[in-house]
């Protein structure tokens, strides 16, 4: 990143954090960044590509910082962290949620996104290995990121001194109860149960080609979707 980029995104990101969206227009960033606005065109080629990058860039300090944390021991309290940070962070930055979320499309995603999904899709998968996941993982990444998106959604449009403190916590407990069981599956459940185990720790072997991989993985989806 070039001096001068790295100066426009944070200036941006702190007129953003100060005034929202409103706040970040090419002339203001020029001003406080010390440039010609011809830069920012030519850097971002618009103000929509502007706010992109700064939401880029915020997003990927604090998928940083979440990355370098000690995974918990507990695989569901490991899960509820994740989902504590990420609610955390979006109240915080709400004009950088809205970026993010806006004008949903397939394939939209940015390469930071995307490693923030990993993150959560590697709690998942701690979570199936345990054998306390009731659904295919796809699922219950899906389900983990609709209720989180849509509690900092309800969250948002609420008067910041008004905000149900409890609404996180019950929307968090209500995704993980429909995603897992309370009973390690193997031993409890059926074959759906246990193919979604043993799928979250194949991982662990290297005995399998990447055909057999390819295979076992759609093999057990199936048995996992009943």
């Amino acid at each position: 990143m070039t001096a001068a980029r790295e100066k426009i995104i944070a200036e941006g990101a702190r007129l953003l954090a100060k005034g929202g969206r409103e706040a970040l227009t090419t002339r203001a960033v020029a001003d406080a960044a010390g440039v010609q606005a011809p830069a920012i065109y030519r850097l971002f080629g618009d103000k929509d590509g502007l706010l992109e990058a700064v939401a880029e860039d915020v997003l990927a300090r604090f998928v940083a910082r979440k990355k370098a944390m000690a995974p918990r021991a507990d695989a569901l309290d490991d899960l509820r962290l994740g989902w504590d940070l990420h609610v955390e962070f979006s109240l915080e930055h709400p004009a950088i949620f809205s970026i993010l979320n806006a004008d949903p499309k397939p394939g939209r995603l940015t390469r930071v996104a995307e490693g923030g999904i990993d993150l959560l899709r590697s709690r998942i998968n701690r979570v199936a290995a345990a054998g306390l996941l009731r659904v295919s993982e796809e699922r219950a990444v899906a389900l983990m990121r609709a209720a989180g998106t849509g509690t900092v959604m309800m969250l948002l449009g609420q008067p910041e001194r008004e905000r149900d403190a409890g609404l996180s916590v019950a929307a968090r407990e209500a995704a993980i109860a429909a995603i897992t069981t309370s009973k390690p599956a193997v031993r409890h459940g059926g074959p759906a149960s246990a193919a979604i185990a043993l799928r979250a720790a194949l991982g662990e072997t290297t005995t399998l080609s990447p055909g057999e991989r390819l295979l076992l993985d759609e093999l057990l989806d199936r048995i996992a979707a009943g």
